[in-house]
């Protein structure tokens, strides 16, 4: 219901023509949180740099955080990683007993005469992403494909789990 002041100080109680439900997904506060920190870091730098964008005296490459799903298959986890435009001989793959980490370093400086550039900003990525796991690994056993920038990782377990069944309950 909506109420609404109409004509010299008459109350008027009117439904609401049409009601919305809207859904929240998890990862929603996340970006909630994220566009609250950009907004300040622009504010803050408004205020006390008003002169424009700062310049950036360090050359260091921002480390990026892959996007990676990770399924338990029972006797092995598998690990897949979003890493497009890195080459293979550039990623770095550890693994311990219970942890993977991946990293990559990729600086393309490819000399192209004639470009008139206004802003580059594609010449070199860095990734990094970590990961601890529940169960121990077979370390020796790990193998790694890169397919169209899709990093995919099988990680066997020294003691796998067994296949778990559903049973269906019945309500009384």
């Amino acid at each position: 219901m909506v109420i609404r002041k109409e004509k010299k100080n008459k109350m008027v109680v009117r439904p609401e023509e049409k009601a919305t439900i809207s859904t929240i997904r998890p990862f929603d506060l996340w970006t909630d949180i994220d566009r609250l920190f950009d907004n300040f870091r622009s504010d803050f730098d408004n205020i006390f740099w008003p002169w424009g964008e700062r310049v950036q005296m360090t050359t260091v490459t921002p480390k990026r955080t892959p996007p990676m799903n990770v399924a338990d298959k029972g006797d092995h986890y598998e690990m897949k990683l979003e890493m497009p435009g890195i080459p293979k001989e550039k990623i770095n793959i550890e693994v311990t007993p219970n942890s993977v980490e991946v990293k990559a370093d990729y600086d393309e400086n490819k000399e192209e005469k004639g470009t008139n550039w206004l802003r580059r900003e594609c010449s070199s990525m860095s990734y990094y992403r970590g990961l601890e796991l529940p169960e121990e690994l077979k370390t020796d056993e790990v193998e790694a494909e890169l397919k169209e920038g899709i990093l995919k990782l099988n990680l066997p377990k020294v003691t796998p789990k067994p296949e778990l069944k559903t049973k269906k309950v019945k309500i009384k």
